[in-house]
């Protein structure tokens, strides 16, 4: 055996994926859990478990804590799996400190990756391409000074010094939002990582992303195990991975194989890793700039699956035993030996969330009822998941991995059967994003595997509502009425589709408390949580009467807060949770038994007067009054003295009655000398621009074909002029144009740009980027523009664009 005993220092499907690797290696483990997460099947997959102090993600961070348990089994090394620890230095020098193997690369290479300006300086040494950006961590002036640097339409990536996974990450193509960005990605590279630095990048539109797997030893031997391909990527998170990748020029594939191994042997690597790479679609493949390096990863990847599944290596067994002090000579792993990739496979991560239209994401959870993966030769499913486990809110929202592969040399080949696999899972009790990852895998421009790292974020509308569509015939059993682990946990017919109500008999696991009761005291009702969030506060008390609609606690979710109103009016006989504490959708937050009789009356004489408008709503509805014609009368008269409607008449002709829903219609010009706030919400509603979504001819060609949207300056807002909401607001409109693939109209009237608000180019208004976002429409969706009343002469040329 390579050891006396292994400490997995992780959880979920990667802990169980390490515990059967080391198994077949006769290696006893020992498995580590938080207090709120005992129920996780990792925890029996080991044949030790030791429980870390504190809930959350939090307790497997904890270095000492897991040294502590390392020691305390007498475990002689650890496996950290990937997230939490395993890119750490400090824990690599924990473990040499306290004699124990860590199963990874040495405290060097993990210093070196995972900084990413570190492996940057490292691939230049090597003679490596890499993508234009700042020398490191950068400041917003900094990031501004670089993007000037990249002229018109250039866009830059921010991202994270420390770290992966998308997060401390986003692309900004506009300066206005440059500052927010910045802040965001400092905000969550803090959170995840534990430092905050940033650096900045020029963005590539239509980049693919390529993986190199190595595998190096102890003696400076460095072997590649060939690519995959990760450019199905939803905000920068992988959900679907291929090996190899199904379009890839051979040379530039060998040249790229050669830079991640050139790498490696300079860093003195020693273990698992990987090299991760950009190819620029728009440039020929045989060009010095055709790919680039953007960071290495000195861990087993998650999608390690499918290397293993194309060349019938088990990674994680070559991670143990180079980590003994085997060589690649004697496990038969020298490069002349690794095969060629044989067929394709693809990884889909089944994840607990559904996505938007916008391409938001809305995480879920509950009691898994059913747990069924499919089967059969080239499947495999790597999961924690099964029936009668309650799912936490505390850790990624990762379910399962569903690996399929097919040994024919037709990627189609291993597409069917990944789509046949899909429709053979049957999950239930908890939202998953089953559905869309088939409607992912339908796309013709994935099976041509034409996609590039913004193809989901770029089509996810398109998607989310294909999804919705009839799908192809599940192949399970149906269960008639929901499942009986169903109707115990409460439920009735939940299903992979749709979020399904926490019940409240199963296992208490995933939550940082125990669940609500099922039901409260006699006569009263529960008030079911309408999201899975974390109970922020409580506005009740037990006795207290509410009203119908009275706001009683409040959630939040996905960083944002969501109030909780009394379904009816009673009196408060229980409370079932506390601030802090972590609900799944549906779970009681309280009993409310509702009153009758006398009570009744007292409740009712103390509701408000009908009639009564709040201040707040009486503000909104004064607010909202100078948008219309009516209530601007010297505007509208100026226009009907040149015999012209106005732009709120253009759209009432152009769209279906009541079909308009605007965007920013409260929106004003920014505040400038001489005048007052409420001068400006008087005279530049909108900011002189209407936009928003409708319907033009619904009931010819029905309500989906007729969608469109609408871009309507407004002359009469001081002469047509344009602030910095309006460039937004369009910004927007053309995005969800490129997006969702619906026609656009344009109403370019107006007088131009304010000094010092924009470099305008006049007519309607187009600033720079902006003018460049109607080019990158051409060709992808109808627009129409219609142009009337005054323009500069210098702008003549632009009617004819």
């Amino acid at each position: 055996m390579p050891f006396r005993k292994l400490l997995i220092a992780n959880r979920g499907e990667i802990a169980i994926r390490i515990a059967r690797a080391a198994a077949e290696l006769g290696i006893p483990t020992v498995a580590v859990y938080s207090t709120d997460d005992a129920a996780s099947l990792h925890v029996r997959q080991a044949d030790e478990a030791v429980a870390l102090p504190g809930s959350g993600a939090r307790a497997y961070l904890a270095i000492s804590e897991v040294i502590a348990a390392a020691r305390q089994t007498g475990c002689d090394a650890l496996h950290p799996g990937y997230g939490f620890l395993s890119e750490n230095p400090a824990l690599a020098q924990a473990c040499a400190e306290a004699g124990i193997t860590f199963v990874g690369p040495g405290v060097q290479a993990l210093q070196t990756f995972g900084d990413k300006v570190l492996a940057k300086a490292l691939a230049a040494q090597c003679g490596v391409p890499l993508i234009a950006g700042s020398d490191g961590p950068v400041d917003v002036a900094g990031a501004r000074a670089f993007l000037d640097q990249l002229g018109p339409g250039g866009a830059l990536m921010i991202k994270a010094v420390a770290g992966g996974g998308g997060r401390g990450m986003r692309a900004v193509h506009r300066a206005e939002e440059l500052e927010e960005a910045h802040a965001r990605c400092r905000s969550e590279a803090l959170a995840a990582f534990g430092r905050d630095e940033v650096y900045v990048e020029r963005l590539i539109a239509q980049a693919r992303h390529i993986e190199v797997q190595v595998l190096a030893d102890a003696q400076g031997e460095v072997v590649h195990l060939w690519e995959r391909e990760c450019s199905a990527q939803r905000r920068h998170q992988k959900i679907v991975e291929i090996a190899p990748s199904p379009r890839l020029d051979a040379g530039l594939r060998e040249r790229i194989l050669q830079a991640a191994v050139r790498m490696a042997r300079a860093a003195g690597y020693c273990n698992l890793g990987t090299f991760e790479f950009l190819v620029d679609d728009a440039v020929d493949p045989a060009s010095e700039g055709a790919f680039v390096f953007i960071e290495a990863n000195p861990r087993l990847q998650v999608e390690h699956t499918v290397t293993e599944a194309v060349l019938g290596v088990d990674l994680v067994q070559a991670q143990l035993q180079v980590a003994a002090g085997a060589t690649l000579a004697s496990l038969g792993l020298t490069q002349s030996e690794i095969p060629v990739p044989r067929g394709h496979a693809l990884q889909m991560r089944i994840n607990m969330e559904t996505l938007d239209e916008l391409g938001h994401t809305r995480p879920s959870g509950g009691v898994i009822s059913v747990f069924a993966p499919p089967s059969g030769p080239g499947i495999r499913v790597d999961s924690f998941g099964y029936a009668g486990y309650r799912t936490s809110a505390a850790f990624d929202s990762l379910l399962a991995k569903l690996i399929v592969h097919s040994a024919s040399p037709r990627f189609a080949d291993a597409l069917a059967k990944a789509q046949r696999a899909l429709r053979e899972l049957h999950i239930e009790g908890v939202a998953t994003n089953t559905p869309f990852l088939e409607a992912l895998l339908a796309h013709p421009d994935f099976s041509a595997a034409r996609i590039t790292t913004r193809f989901i974020d770029s089509h996810v509308g398109e998607l989310v509502r294909a999804q919705s569509r009839a799908q192809a015939p599940r192949l399970h059993a149906a269960i008639p009425g929901g499942s009986a682990a169903s109707a115990v946990a409460g439920r009735t017919g939940a299903s992979n589709t749709s979020s399904g109500l926490s019940g409240a008999t199963g296992a208490s696991g995933g939550l940082g408390a125990q669940a609500a009761p099922a039901t409260g005291p006699e006569g009263s009702e529960p008030v079911a949580s309408p999201l899975q969030g974390t109970v922020v506060s409580l506005s009740i008390a037990i006795g207290e009467r509410v009203r119908a609609g009275e706001s009683i606690a409040v959630l939040e979710a996905m960083k944002m807060e969501h109030l909780v109103a009394a379904p009816q009016s009673g009196i408060v006989r229980a409370i079932c949770c506390a601030p802090g504490v972590t609900l799944m959708e549906g779970e009681a937050i309280a009993f409310i038994e509702p009153v009758e009789g006398e009570d009744g009356a007292q409740v009712e004489r103390v509701a408000l007067d009908l009639d009564h408008i709040r201040p707040d709503l009486a503000d909104l509805q004064a607010r909202e009054a100078f948008l219309w014609d009516a209530n601007r009368p010297k505007a509208v008269a100026r226009r009907r003295a040149t015999g012209q409607r106005t732009a709120r008449e253009n759209i009432a002709q152009l769209f279906d009655e009541s079909s308009f829903t605007e965007y920013g219609s409260l929106s004003f010009a920014a505040q400038r000398a001489r005048r007052s706030i409420q001068d400006l919400i008087e005279n530049t509603p909108a900011d002189g621009v209407i936009a928003g979504t409708g319907t033009i001819n619904a009931e010819h060609f029905g309500p989906e074909a007729s969608r469109a949207l609408g871009i309507i300056y407004d002359y009469t807002v001081l002469a047509g002029t344009q602030g910095h909401m309006n460039h937004k607001k369009q910004d927007r409109m053309l995005q969800l144009a490129q997006r969702w693939r619906i026609p656009l109209v344009l109403y370019g009237e107006g007088g131009g740009g304010r000094p010092g608000d924009t470099e305008g180019l006049g007519l309607t208004g187009l600033d720079g980027p902006t003018f460049a976002q109607f080019a990158r429409l051409s060709g992808l969706v109808p627009i129409v523009g219609v142009v009337s009343g005054y323009c500069f002469a210098g702008n003549a040329a632009l009617i004819g664009c």
